[in-house]
């Protein structure tokens, strides 16, 4: 894989491979979310769109993707956003933390590293 500095990109070119658009929908996915392709690449398609329909073919990690395309997260967003309104791809949103409620309770917690710590 080559480094290349993200803040050298040319913003000529982000123009453009984002199509002008600066912003992603938020709500979509976060950096963590999983994104997994639903069909393969097509000929004449944007080659960004290429390259991550190629390397999702296993569930991976916007900010995986974004390392791997050596591009800002804010700009593959917008390109995720884009394979997500047409269906290519599929975002799989990290399961949320537990409600504290269903958390044990954190007494019982200490008494099981005491026991553990004893043996």
């Amino acid at each position: 894989m080559t480094s290349r500095r993200v803040d050298r990109e040319n913003p000529d070119r982000l123009y453009t491979v984002t199509g002008g658009r600066s912003r992603a929908d938020e709500s979509a996915m976060d950096m963590v979310t999983l994104i997994v392709s639903e069909c393969d690449p097509a000929p004449g398609m944007q080659s960004e769109h290429f390259k991550i329909l190629r390397m999702c073919r296993q569930p991976m990690a916007v900010v995986e993707i974004s390392s791997e395309l050596g591009l800002p997260v804010s700009v593959v967003r917008i390109l995720l956003c884009d394979l997500l309104d047409t269906g290519r791809i599929t975002a799989r949103h990290p399961p949320a933390a537990l409600p504290k409620a269903q958390l044990p309770d954190p007494e019982i917690l200490k008494q099981v590293l005491v026991g553990l710590q004893k043996l």
